[in-house]
This record gives C-alpha cells, structure tokens and sequence, in this order.
C-alpha cells in the first residue's frame, strides 16, 4: 500500500514539472529573432501563451498571428496551405513543378509560421535540366511590432503593397498603405492605432445624467439623461460616444406652459378642450393652442394660435377670458361656443 507522504511527493514533483518542447517535424529553421522565453503561460503578457517556437524553444507568442499570404506563386513551384489559416504552427507546403527537383533530391518542402510571423526554412530552389535555379521570394521587410489594436493584410515582399486597419474604437495614426522597397525598408513609417475615448457628457440644465461617473468613455458607450419633475425631455433621452471622440446630440429638458384661460375652451392637440380638463391645466414644450377671439363686428369666433415655449405661452391679443357671471349664467354665449366666422368675413 502506497504511503501517504510518497503520495504528496509524487504529485509535488508532477506539479513541479515544467513545460518541454516536442521535437520538431521540421529541419532547419531561420529565425532572426526569438520572442520572450517562457516555462508556462503565467510568464508572458496579455493574450500570448508559452507555447513550442522551433529553435526558440518555449517561448511567449500570440497564436492568432498570422504570416504573410498569400505569397506569390513561383514559375516552377507551387505553394499550397496545409493548415485552414496562415496562423502560428501553420504548415505551408512547397512543391517543384514535375521535370524540378530541390537540391536535396526531394520535390517537396514544408515550412512552419513561426513565432516571428515569418515562414521557416531557407530560400527554396528547383532545379531541372533545362531550367534555372529559381528562388522563392524572401520577406525582406519586417512587420510592425505586435500591438492588439493593429492588422496587417497583404503580404510583404519586394515591390508589394500592405493594408492597414485599426481595431474598433481606436483610430490609425499614419499612412493606411505602404510599400515594400528593394533597399527593404518600407516607404512610410508602420502607423498606430490610438484608442478613442470621450470625455465626460455635459449637464443638461434641469435634468440628470444618469452615469457612473468617469474621467473617459469608450466609443459605443451610451448615458442616459432625466429631466427634473415637471420638465419635459426634448431630443433623445441617451447620448452616445462616437469615433471621432465626441457625443452624439444632447437633449434639453423644457418647462411646461400652464394655458392662461380659465373660462373658455381652446384647443389643444386638434382637440377642443377645457382647460381644467388638461393634466395640471398645462401642456408640452411646442405644443400649439388655439385661443378663440371674438369678431369686432359680428357675432362669432375665430382662433389664435400661440405656442408653448419653455414655461411661455402667450395670451393673444384678441382673446379675453369670461368673466365668472359669463361663465356661470351664459354658458352658451361663450365666445368659444358660439358659431365660427365664415372665412369670408376674416378678410
């Protein structure tokens, strides 16, 4: 029976073990530069891993990058993808044309997406009896240093031409194209991605911001406003951060118009109505209420339309409100119950 403290030394000296390197599928392996050296994830930053880079051994790099592809196609080579995407650890094959052969008799060579986001392996040469050396183009100008918020698209060999394209809510802070030069250097310098940020919204007067109070905002954030009781919201009732570093258009919070008439219907909303029948006897910021004026001359009525403005609503001119005995003892008479004017006699 196996004892207790054999039990924890064997798995003290299982947790103990550190991350090895598979041996390589792969023969030689150019690298230039080898990333960060590592045992487990732990050792390396945001969003890389410690993971098998060839010659490199363990080392920190970001499976999601990618080499360059599609490459251009040689005259007597073919160049097919093995894996479904030219990320980390993919295997890109190389095959001579048939009547082509490559120096070490073999028609066929594998090279491997290395931690560097370069392919492995050395210049591929095929050979034949009536045909020259022909050399599979090298990857002369260097990629941008890693950065979450950039990506590159194309491929970067002599004479040809990269794209480049910020991550959503950041901006691109150079040239979005360049072009790889014989000298390999590159025509522009690699640009950057900047994250865009708002800052904090305004205060609506006589409203609220309902927020968690910050110093920036991230593009596509929303806060919402509130007006103060008995204020009316004009405009939408959130605001949103935009790419360019702003907010979308904030709105206004309006005072209500209490109707000066008393005594005498007007009409609101197309709708005639007493004015002890509106909520609170007021109405909206730019609503429109129609007065009725009495004829100078005649007996009847015409309107007068005046608009609510921010707490104001005029009294037109012509209008007079009844006075109580009008309005208790001659209800009918009302100068908004009798007949309206014929257009005729408004001329």
């Amino acid at each position: 029976m196996v004892s207790i403290s054999l039990l924890i030394k064997f798995l003290f000296t299982q947790k103990k073990k550190k991350k090895k390197c598979p041996e390589r599928i792969l023969g030689n392996e150019r690298r230039q530069t080898c990333p960060k050296k590592c045992q487990q994830d732990k050792d390396c930053g945001n969003k890389r891993q410690c993971l098998c880079d060839g010659q490199c051994g363990l080392s920190c790099v970001a499976p999601g990058r990618t080499c360059p592809w599609p490459l251009p196609p040689g005259n007597i080579f073919d160049l097919a993808l093995l894996s479904p995407s030219p990320s980390f650890s993919a295997l890109l094959e190389v095959r001579c044309k048939p009547g082509f052969t490559m120096r070490n008799g073999l028609d066929t060579t594998i090279r491997r997406c290395q931690g560097d986001r370069q392919w492995s392996g050395d210049e591929t040469v095929c050979t034949g009896l009536a045909a020259k050396p022909v050399l599979v183009p090298e990857v002369p100008c260097s990629l941008p240093d890693d950065d979450d918020l950039l990506s590159v698209q194309g491929n970067v060999t002599v004479g040809s031409t990269i794209q480049y394209q910020c991550a959503p809510g950041s901006v691109l802070i150079g040239n979005s194209e360049n072009i790889c030069h014989e000298n390999q250097m590159w025509q522009y310098p690699h640009p950057i991605c900047r994250r865009v940020v708002c800052p904090p919204p305004k205060e609506v007067e006589r409203g609220h911001l309902v927020a968690v109070q910050r110093t920036e905002y991230e593009v596509g954030g929303t806060i919402y406003y509130l007006c103060k009781k008995n204020f009316l919201l004009d405009g939408p009732n959130k605001v949103t951060c935009l790419p360019n570093g702003t907010w979308s258009t904030e709105p206004a919070c309006w005072a209500r118009c209490p109707v000066p008439a008393q005594r005498s219907r007007v009409i609101v909303g197309g709708v005639k109505r007493w004015p002890y029948d509106l909520t609170d006897g007021v109405v909206a910021h730019g609503e429109n209420v129609a007065f009725f004026c009495k004829h100078p001359e005649k007996l009847c009525s015409f309107t007068a339309t005046e608009v609510c403005v921010d707490g104001q609503l005029k009294q037109p001119s012509c209008y007079l409100d009844p006075t109580w005995l009008q309005f208790k003892l001659f209800p009918h008479r009302l100068v908004s119950e009798i007949n309206p004017c014929d257009p005729a006699d408004l001329q």
